[in-house]
């Protein structure tokens, strides 16, 4: 307790310590295992889909149902998150949704697997906004692109640690339900983790010092650590309107594509490209790790550029710009190549690139008054979570009248367009 007492000058000597990035260590190694969870479905579902007789349309639905009620409990995450903690919420989901992926492996048809989708996403709702939340609490705002990217970035590693690891283990055992409940078990176990760990406010951490409250503050006394935590609870400035509708519709048409690739791109590489199932777990492997990859790039390379007196919001905006432009190139141009390797690695550089949109998740922090960051944060992961439901239903129809992918690939593109201008409308000139 006498550390947190420190004058500022012995916080400035003493050397500070890094508990906020090992915070944001846990919030990775949870959204990577929140991805694995979900892409469980999408590597196994050729399988299942045999084994169920399930449609093209039908495979479609159950691939939509887990954003129903991840859609749904957005808002109300977001408020429990403000009005509870960050710490308490997310833990008690983590174990919550292991326990709707492990209950899968019972799944007897598609109607089962399709109810057990909804609880899972329900139970995930509150994952993101609550690592944004805890981006504006932990860190100095020359650091969120960073906290970001290192949240954002393990759902593009989960996704291909995923398709890897739960192909491996149907081949290992024989069978999907097997897979399923080993990575539910070990879900319920991050739960543990978050709850051990994890604080909602840095200056009740038993292993945070003096400094590094000083430099999180950004040099700001500890009143005003007091005052953002006091905003939690009392009504706080009203969200941008104009703002908010842009992000949630830039964050829509993204998520649209980015969990295209994750719900059918699976298929795609079966039926379009004919891999076997050890192959598309490989190939999965290889364009989220590029995602990944992508997105510590895009988080890194945005507060090097800040940190060089560029306008965080201008760099910001013409990130994502290049994000777009770049992806629309690359779903324009995949239906034109007939090699499996040259499509595949063109997949790899569409993921790195679609993945610097990771750095929607500073927008909250940047455009929210602490109290409605965690608010801001669920109203943007709703309206990615309504493309989450559209793309599997419109992919499938789609699918089922031209039976082929190149016209997904082509309205894939129609989509990035929109992720492009939605962005570009956001009013980052003030941000705080």
């Amino acid at each position: 307790m006498e550390a947190r007492a420190a004058t500022p000058d012995a916080a400035t000597a003493q050397r500070a310590t890094s508990v906020r990035w090992r915070i944001f260590g846990v919030v990775f190694l949870i959204t990577l295992i929140n991805l694995v969870d979900r892409i469980s479905l999408s590597i196994a579902m050729p399988t299942i889909a045999k084994e169920f007789a399930l449609s093209p349309a039908m495979q479609g639905l159950i691939l939509s149902s887990f954003f129903w009620s991840y859609a749904l409990l957005q808002i109300p995450g977001g408020w429990l998150i403000d009005r509870f903690g960050a710490r308490k919420v997310v833990a008690g989901a983590t174990v919550l949704w292991g326990l709707f992926q492990t209950l899968m492996g019972a799944a007897t048809g598609g109607l089962s697997m399709l109810v057990m989708r909804v609880g899972l996403g329900g139970a995930e709702a509150p994952l993101f906004p609550a690592g944004s939340k805890l981006n504006a609490l932990w860190l100095s705002k020359k650091e969120r692109a960073r906290g970001a990217v290192l949240m954002d970035a393990g759902s593009p590693l989960g996704a291909a640690i995923g398709g890897l690891a739960i192909s491996n283990l149907i081949l290992m055992f024989g069978s999907w339900r097997t897979a399923f409940v080993v990575a539910g078990l070990a879900t319920i176990a991050c739960g543990w983790l978050a709850w051990r760990y994890l604080r909602d406010d840095p200056a009740k951490h038993p292993s945070v010092n003096a400094a590094e409250l000083d430099h999180i503050r950004d040099g700001a006394p500890a009143q005003a650590s007091a005052a953002i935590q006091a905003s939690v609870h009392t009504q706080d400035a009203p969200l941008p309107l104009r703002s908010t509708v842009a992000m949630c519709v830039g964050r829509m048409a993204w998520a649209m594509i980015f969990f295209g690739l994750l719900t059918w791109g699976p298929s795609y590489l079966t039926q379009a490209r004919g891999l076997s199932l050890s192959q598309i777990g490989a190939a999965t492997f290889f364009i989220f790790l590029a995602g990944a990859c992508g997105s510590l790039t895009g988080g890194f390379l945005c507060d090097a550029l800040c940190s060089r007196g560029f306008a965080r919001g201008k760099v910001v905006k013409s990130m994502i710009a290049v994000s777009g432009l770049a992806t629309l190139a690359v779903f324009a141009a995949l239906p034109g190549i007939s090699s499996p390797v040259t499509a595949i690695a063109v997949l790899c550089a569409a993921a790195f690139v679609l993945l610097w949109g990771s750095l929607y998740w500073s927008l909250p922090s940047l455009l929210a008054s602490p109290g409605r960051v965690g608010l801001l944060g669920a109203c943007m992961n709703c309206a990615g979570s309504v493309g989450g439901i559209s793309i599997p239903l419109i992919t499938g129809f789609i699918l089922q009248r031209t039976g082929s992918f190149d016209a997904v690939l082509h309205f894939y593109s129609a989509c990035a367009l929109v992720y492009i201008f939605g962005s570009l409308a956001i009013d980052l000139r003030h941000t705080r």
